[in-house]
């Protein structure tokens, strides 16, 4: 990239005067990715991408144009600045910023994957697929993907910004369907890490739990539906802080809706004092971790909801200019593809770490249910709904039988006034792919502890 860097800051000077605002983005990468399904090979691929991105502001009017020959970039910078002088009509307000040059690379803990030959990374997921399919003859499917990136990004802007930042990212993926008749159930596991490939081998373990939870599934009773009180582990937490809240706390998502920047009004109370959410980039090590966001605003760590208020929001430069709020460093594009602008995005997202001992969440539940891990779910505004990886009934305060096909649904800002406990524990799930407005699979931590959460909606038989 360094020999690029004087290539950028020559067009930025050259252009800058036509607009109030202008950057170019520029970023290479390569990577791995592995997929296995059963015993067939559907992809098994080594690539190397440069390409990049030219974004131009005028009059609050928003140019983007995208490039993937370093020949043309002079016609997309025209490009741009074209279509933002055209829809340019107002004023263009992005919140200050101090330029800085810099060149950084998130670290490794351990071995770099882009040093692993193809082979071993085919043989480990060969390994792990025989895991898999060997585990019992009820598993009829198994799927075992692998990928990895080494990115490095050039983010030039008018402003005299000259940002060079680099990081590894990888992640694993498994599941197996388990059939007896006409029952099917599936069981999934993924695993993510910025650090090292060493966190994805020696994951026997894990591999092996998803392929025995699609068969005992299939022996299951499904629980009840009805309303429950619930304790949830913390990785229904992560995914719910990130499903549920998070995503109404993107600054854009409230800025071009009024009502929903009427109910996230600041200093609004959602939870009991002890709950406290934080999202920010600026810690080290996890997957939704950097140093500079795609706009060149420094990484932060904003606390969202304290002692159960709302007191902060996710920005870009442009959503907090506009609502008149300090820019949090939350403007990400999807790496490995030059098609997206940076938008409002999360980046490691958890809840704080309570007081409660865990086993004492279940203390006094007479008849509730306990959900672990998670298979999916999704969010329609305030209302939400998740289906566990794992569940089971309490009874008397104490875990009972296993059951199956268990959702929770409910309204966000009512299940956050339903916490009545914070678990002592805590976990990071660094699995998550995260998508809004076309981009999907960005990178993003979930972390949080388990929480007790009363009167909440199970999906079940009748």
């Amino acid at each position: 990239m360094e020999d690029y860097r004087n290539y950028l800051s020559d067009l930025i000077h050259r252009y800058r005067h036509r607009v109030d605002f202008l950057t170019i983005r520029l970023e290479k990468a390569e990577g791995s990715n592995i997929v296995l399904r059963s015993n067939q090979i559907e992809t098994l691929s080594e690539g190397i991408s440069l390409g990049g991105q030219v974004r131009a502001c005028y009059k609050g009017g928003w140019g983007f144009a995208t490039f993937n020959d370093l020949t043309q970039l002079t016609e997309r910078i025209e490009d741009a600045i074209t279509s933002a002088c055209l829809v340019g009509d107002d004023e263009t307000i992005l919140a200050p910023v101090s330029p800085i040059q810099i060149s950084c690379k998130l670290p490794l803990t351990g071995l770099n994957p882009r040093l692993i030959p193809l082979f071993d990374k085919k043989q480990l997921c060969d390994h792990y697929n025989r895991i898999l399919g060997e585990n019992n003859p009820q598993i009829t499917t198994t799927k075992v993907s692998y990928q990895d990136s080494q990115q490095t990004v050039l983010l030039a802007t008018s402003e005299g910004s000259m940002i060079d930042q680099s990081w590894i990212d990888c992640e694993m993926r498994f599941s197996a369907t388990a059939k007896n008749g006409e029952l099917v159930q599936t069981g999934r596991e993924t695993i993510g890490t910025r650090k090292a490939y060493e966190d994805l081998t020696k994951l026997e373990t894990q591999v092996e739990s998803a392929a025995k939870r699609a068969v005992n599934a299939l022996t299951l009773p499904s629980v009840k539906g009805g309303t429950y009180d619930v304790v949830i582990d913390p990785i229904l937490t992560g995914l719910f802080v990130h499903e549920a809240f998070g995503h109404l706390s993107e600054a854009d998502m409230a800025y071009e809706n009024p009502d929903l920047l009427e109910v996230m009004t600041m200093g609004r109370k959602f939870g009991k004092e002890f709950l406290q959410i934080f999202d920010g980039a600026m810690l080290e090590g996890h997957r939704g971790s950097y140093y500079y966001d795609d706009e060149g605003t420094p990484a932060t760590t904003t606390q969202l909801i304290k002692d159960g208020v709302l007191v902060g929001r996710l920005h870009s430069r442009e959503t907090a200019g506009k609502l008149g709020e300090k820019p949090t460093g939350n403007a990400r594009c999807l790496k490995g593809t030059d098609h997206y602008p940076p938008i409002v995005r999360m980046t490691n997202t958890w809840i704080g770490r309570g007081k409660t001992p865990v086993a004492d969440l279940f203390t006094n539940i007479k008849q509730g249910v306990y959900a672990a891990n998670w298979l999916g779910g999704m969010t329609n505004g305030e209302m939400f709904t998740f289906t566990a990886g794992e569940a089971w009934m309490i009874r008397d305060g104490k875990i009972a039988e296993p059951v199956k096909n268990v959702t929770l649904s409910g309204n966000v800002f009512k299940t956050l006034a339903n916490i009545e406990a914070i678990g002592d524990d805590f976990y990071w799930d660094e699995s998550g792919g995260c998508g809004k407005g076309g981009q999907s699979g960005l990178s993003v931590g979930c972390g949080g502890p388990s929480l007790r959460i009363k009167d909440v909606v199970i999906g079940g038989e009748s």
